[in-house]
């Protein structure tokens, strides 16, 4: 993957080699044994009117003539497009499949700020949330303090999940952000949606990042594979009105529970995991929707530092959203990138002890559509 941060005007498709040539040599593959490319991509029909990525991505990389596909799932994109590569190597379609995710979301697109956010919302309800505002600050803001209500849960366990995250973003060099805070850099920075700061939201982020996906039987000439042993995807409903609870989000329990079933494990055999933390509460609502805690302990578990490095469960230890930084197309394979570094033992300051079992939760929209891939260390 490439640095998350602000990377100018260079063009997707550059952006985007950037992250896969990298992968290639790091596979050991070459650009003829690639079968096809499957690629991630939000908004660039909107905010750059740049369309038709797949084939302008192979062409730069040197893949002209294999079958491409662009996928847009909302900040579930890259995720989305493992999910389908995975099912084409099960199916015997394909042996060898380049996957990856490529967004400008800084002002570099062509947007401001606000155009941006208003380009996020269109995963929101066209008619009954759009109309009214509601982007995803509000959404995730309602979500959360639905959580406090019910649970408990304080504005100190959701400042305790930023600290923590830009704490593993400083042993990050990739992380957009790689500098320390506080309880009180949080509670000091301006309200953006109650109860949510400007440090528990994740940044607006331009990046690339790509993974490849091979059969079983080619992965046995490689030195350090690993395997994908579960892979799940549901769906929620859309208005957040629809959902039965807004603090369950039920998809990602359903997708978490179809991966746990297909890898024939459990919350309990996870290492390490990497969330989709796109605001501070988010990130406690996964930790619970994906097994680790039970309802209500999200919070609390970051607070007694059992999701740090170190800790019980490592949660998010490249920094995660919130300070890695979140190119919306590339984040579900950026993910997956982490979880590979991991497992390898190749993740250097932020490195997990010994981890066999990684997961990661990507979400998109109102965790509407939410994937949740189980990634196992060969013996």
């Amino acid at each position: 993957m490439t640095t998350f941060g602000s990377h100018g005007a260079v063009a997707l498709h550059e952006l985007f080699a950037q992250a896969a040539l990298p992968a290639l040599d790091d596979a050991g593959v070459s650009q003829a044994d690639v079968d096809a490319l499957y690629l991630g991509n939000t908004s660039a029909a909107v905010s750059e009117n740049d369309t038709h990525l797949g084939p302008k991505a192979a062409a730069q990389i040197g893949l002209t003539g294999v079958p491409t596909q662009r996928f847009e799932d909302a900040c579930a994109t890259s995720a989305m497009a493992t999910k389908h590569a995975v099912h084409a190597i099960e199916a015997g379609i394909h042996d060898v499949v380049l996957v990856g995710g490529v967004e400008r979301c800084t002002p570099q697109s062509g947007l401001s700020t606000p155009e941006m956010t208003k380009v996020f919302a269109s995963a929101a309800s066209r008619q009954y949330e759009q109309p009214v505002g509601l982007t995803f600050p509000g959404v995730f803001a309602l979500m959360t303090k639905r959580h406090m209500h019910e649970y408990g849960t304080t504005k100190e366990h959701l400042a305790d999940v930023a600290v923590k995250n830009h704490y593993h973003g400083s042993l990050n060099p990739r992380a957009q952000h790689g500098e320390e805070i506080t309880r009180e850099t949080v509670f000091e920075g301006p309200l953006i949606a109650d109860p949510f700061h400007l440090y528990d939201c994740c940044p607006f982020s331009d990046g690339a990042s790509a993974i490849v996906l091979v059969s079983d039987e080619y992965a046995d000439s490689f030195d350090q594979p690993v395997d994908i042993n579960g892979i799940g995807h549901a769906s929620g409903g859309v208005p957040l009105a629809e959902q039965a609870s807004v603090t369950m989000t039920q998809a990602a329990r359903d997708a978490a529970g179809q991966a746990y079933d297909q890898a024939d494990l459990t919350a309990e055999d996870v290492d390490f995991c990497e969330v989709h933390d796109c605001f501070t509460g988010a990130e406690i609502l996964a930790t619970e929707a994906v097994g680790l805690f039970e309802d209500g302990d999200g919070g609390p578990a970051a607070s007694e530092g059992r999701t740090r490095l170190g800790g019980e469960v490592p949660v998010n230890p490249s920094g995660g959203l919130k300070a890695k930084g979140h190119p919306i197309g590339a984040t579900g394979t950026a993910q997956l990138v982490e979880l590979t570094d991991q497992l390898r033992g190749e993740a250097g300051d932020r490195q997990v002890d010994s981890p066999s079992v990684g997961l990661a939760h990507n979400l998109g929209g109102e965790a509407a559509t939410t994937v949740v891939t189980l990634m196992e260390a060969r013996a």
